[in-house]
């Protein structure tokens, strides 16, 4: 099977959020895949403020509560990964105060918590959570190992 080229961008609407080390973030995001036994074709990730979030959660999922991110899996193939994910730039500098963390690690953790959705992992029952939060963190402390230290650019 052919690879696909890997496209993955970054969105950013009606929020000032940087997006430090970008090009590192990216290639973390496809080593996330590649590890999961995939390849990345296209991923969208937008940045948009609660508002905008709770009205997509609203209009396209019939949810009225605000969320920290809502994955819209697009693949056609399970091997290659395409998607639209929509993350309350909000939610992530909110959950970082309440959780004591770096404001860039919660980015990050929720980036990958939509691109592990993604890869057909599920968060709904509570051992879901323990797995997705297992992983969420082991791929954390690869960028920090692997990528924090390149010299890239900021979004």
């Amino acid at each position: 099977m052919k690879h696909p080229e890997t496209h993955i961008e970054i969105n950013k609407i009606d929020t000032s959020f940087r997006i430090d080390k970008w090009e590192n973030t990216k290639l973390w995001l496809s080593y996330i895949a590649k590890q999961e036994g995939c390849v990345v074709g296209f991923l969208n990730y937008s940045l948009v403020n609660d508002n905008a979030l709770l009205e997509l959660n609203k209009e396209r999922l019939k949810h009225d509560y605000y969320t920290d991110i809502i994955t819209f899996d697009l693949s056609d193939n399970p091997k290659i990964i395409e998607g639209d994910i929509y993350i309350s730039a909000d939610r992530v500098v909110e959950n970082a105060q309440t959780f004591h963390v770096k404001r860039m690690d919660e980015m990050r953790r929720v980036m990958a918590h939509g691109l592990l959705h993604l890869l057909k992992y599920k968060d709904k029952t509570k051992s879901q959570r323990v797995v997705m939060r297992e992983k969420e963190q082991f791929y954390l402390n690869e960028f920090n190992t692997r990528y924090k230290k390149r010299k890239r650019n900021n979004v």
